[in-house]
């Protein structure tokens, strides 16, 4: 068995055990190394946290960027990834299902695709198409010769549309088209997570803790929420705190974040390995 195909029974296996499981969301090889020390089970990359580290807005980011993102991710642990292909980069279902094979070709052994447009008008696709492309993602994923774990998200939410119904609506019919993971990123409050998790059931469901929602993984695992991600969260945890520093030297000419800052040979010691 070949390490891609190892790593994708890995996944696969993480959906259908008991419990939930946090996958963390590295944006650069070196925090996939670092997440991986951790001792975290698999990794999924994030468009927004890829394109802040490029110097691009969220959703600016081209299919080689993510593919080359991809690969820097892969490269850099032994950990199944999971790559977020916004909306497959293509609205033709057959291009956006071209782009989770590419995805697959540069090692991921799972991703994502959205019903979100990309354009501020018109920001989500209409559910016919939506679901066509949903089904055209899978088809592709069950051509390969290992198990990609393809998610679909509904993205009402996160484009002024918190409409849950119609939010349930899609998620049900992208489980009926095949995907194995649903998501809808953006959910507010227990309720709706709880929602989601009951009209999709058993299919599992991926819960972006990120912003607004305040549940720990114990109160979703309660809910019977399977995966747990943070998206762009992390990265901008992480530049957050060097924009504090150089706002700090900026302002006040201290350096008091240094006595924040991972050790350097803590952090030498981890890249040795």
């Amino acid at each position: 068995m070949d390490a891609q195909t190892r790593k994708a029974h890995a996944f696969k296996a993480l959906h259908e055990g008991a419990g939930v499981f946090v996958i963390p969301n590295p944006w650069d090889a070196g925090s996939a190394k670092m997440l991986a020390s951790l001792g975290y089970q698999a990794l999924a990359t994030t468009s927004a946290g890829c394109a802040f580290s490029m110097a691009r807005a969220d959703g600016a980011l081209k299919l080689d960027d993510t593919l080359a993102n991809v690969r820097a991710i892969v490269a850099a642990s032994d950990l199944p990834v999971a790559v977020d292909l916004e909306n497959g980069f293509a609205d033709d279902p057959k291009q956006s299902a071209a782009s989770l094979l590419a995805a697959a070709g540069a090692g991921a052994v799972g991703g994502s695709i959205e019903d979100a447009t990309g354009r501020e008008e018109g920001p989500i696709y209409c559910f016919e198409h939506a679901v066509a492309r949903i089904e055209a993602a899978v088809a592709a994923a069950r051509s390969l010769p290992f198990p990609f774990i393809l998610t679909a998200r509904a993205e009402n939410y996160l484009h002024g549309k918190p409409d849950l119904a119609d939010t349930i609506r899609r998620l049900q019919a992208f489980a009926e088209a095949g995907a194995d993971v649903l998501y809808a990123p953006g959910l507010r409050n227990a309720e709706e997570v709880l929602a989601v998790v009951r009209a999709v059931a058993p299919k599992p469901v991926n819960v972006l803790m990120s912003g607004g929602l305040k549940l720990t993984v114990a109160q979703l695992a309660e809910m019977g929420v399977k995966r747990i991600s943070v998206g762009s969260a992390m990265a901008l945890a992480a530049y957050g705190e060097f924009f504090r520093a150089a706002q700090e030297i900026r302002d006040h000419g201290t350096f008091g974040f240094t006595e924040r800052s991972m050790p350097f040979a803590q952090a030498n010691q981890l890249f040795k390995g």
